[in-house]
């Protein structure tokens, strides 16, 4: 076979490999991001609640995960449960390990958007008569919204990120297809390179488009202030 087709053949198992490790890791990431929000708005409404149990809860809650390294997280899930009978699948068990991680900061930074939502919003939601749940939905979230995606976004992008973390749990993401891609081929600052560049090409999207929305959100307070 000549020269240049194995090396166009290379490159083709290459590029699928490669391919395929990223798909796994935005599905990771949709996966993961769809827990955290669920997670986070859950525990920060319970950081704000008039109930003491629930906000010492909710507080130990995000205390805990953050002062908890994701990875010995994911470790715990892989390698530990399984010892009391609890197995989870890789996928699984980088999901979960990684959105418990984040939901305990995207608490707190959805409890501080709805802080940050002014006391003369709240008299009118009360001088109205709103329920609490219509309340929140037409009038407190919306508010808050403007001071809650930016730093939400740019979490979004951090978990694209750590979602390399899911390799040393035998998960067939980008960062593992990398590693056994230079285990049978050498190779490694090409695919390392890359590598690289695929994580840089999925994150750069996101980080556009938090930007982008940081500028309207910017200039929406100065129209409002």
């Amino acid at each position: 076979m000549p020269v240049d087709a194995v090396t166009l053949e290379t490159a083709g198992f290459i590029a699928r490999q490669l391919a395929h490790g990223a798909w796994i890791t935005l599905q990771i990431t949709v996966l993961a991001e769809l827990l955290v929000l669920v997670l986070s708005f859950v525990i920060a409404l319970m950081r704000l609640s008039p109930f003491r149990a629930l906000r010492w809860f909710a507080t130990v809650y995000v205390e805990v995960l953050r002062g908890i390294s994701a990875l010995v997280l994911l470790f715990y899930l892989f390698f530990i449960l399984p010892l009391f009978g609890i197995r989870l699948s890789p996928m699984t068990t980088g999901v979960l390990g990684l959105g418990l991680t984040f939901s305990a900061y995207g608490a707190e930074i959805i409890r501080s958007a709805l802080i940050n939502v002014s006391q003369g919003q709240r008299d009118a939601v009360r001088a109205l008569d709103f329920g609490p749940i219509s309340a929140f939905r037409r009038i407190i979230l919306p508010q808050a919204l403007p001071f809650m995606i930016p730093p939400m976004g740019n979490q979004l992008v951090e978990l694209l990120k750590t979602t390399s973390l899911v390799s040393l749990i035998t998960l067939t993401d980008l960062t593992f297809t990398g590693s056994q891609l230079i285990t049978t081929l050498g190779q490694q600052t090409l695919i390392w390179s890359i590598v690289l560049v695929c994580y840089f090409v999925m994150a750069w999207p996101l980080s556009w488009l938090v930007k982008r929305y940081e500028q309207h959100a910017t200039a929406w307070r100065k129209a409002r202030g």
